[in-house]
C-alpha cells in the first residue's frame, strides 16, 4: 500500500502538471490566433494594437489564463493595415506549475509557454486613412 502510495502521487502530480501547460499551450494558441483575425480586421491603425491584445486576453481568460502576464508582440512593415500585407503576431505567457506556492511574490516553477500566428490582411480591404 505504501510503495503504491509513493508511485501514485508523483505520477499524479506530473500529470497534473502536464495537463496545466497543455491547458496553457492550446490558450496561446487560441489568442495568437484571434489576435491576429481581430489585427488584420481592424476598422485603422491606433485600433489594431489594442484590438489585438484585448481579443488575446479574451481568449487567455477563456482558459483561466487571464493574469496579465501575457505578453502580445506584433510584427509588420511600418504601415500594417495595407492589403496583402503579412502580420505575425506571438503570445506568450507563463503558466505556474500547480502546488508550488510563490516565494517572495515571484513564479519559481512555471513553465513558459508561448504561440504565434501569420495572418494576411485582405488584398481586397479598403486602405486606411
Amino acid at each position: 500500500v505504501v510503495l503504491g502510495l509513493l508511485v501514485l502521487l508523483p505520477l499524479a502530480y506530473v500529470v497534473l502538471a502536464v495537463f496545466e501547460v497543455q491547458r496553457a499551450a492550446y490558450a496561446t494558441t487560441t489568442a495568437a490566433r484571434e489576435a491576429g483575425r481581430a489585427l488584420v480586421t481592424a476598422p485603422s491603425q491606433a485600433a489594431a494594437l489594442p484590438r489585438a491584445r484585448a481579443a488575446a486576453a479574451i481568449a487567455l481568460g477563456d482558459q483561466g489564463l487571464g493574469e496579465g502576464r501575457e505578453q502580445v508582440q506584433v510584427t509588420c512593415p511600418a504601415t500594417c493595415l495595407r492589403p496583402g500585407v503579412p502580420v505575425t503576431v506571438r503570445v506568450s505567457t507563463r503558466v505556474a506549475l500547480p502546488f508550488v506556492p510563490d516565494v517572495f511574490g515571484r513564479d519559481l516553477a512555471s513553465v513558459a509557454v508561448a504561440a504565434s500566428h501569420d495572418a494576411v490582411v485582405d488584398r481586397f480591404r479598403e486602405v486606411p486613412r
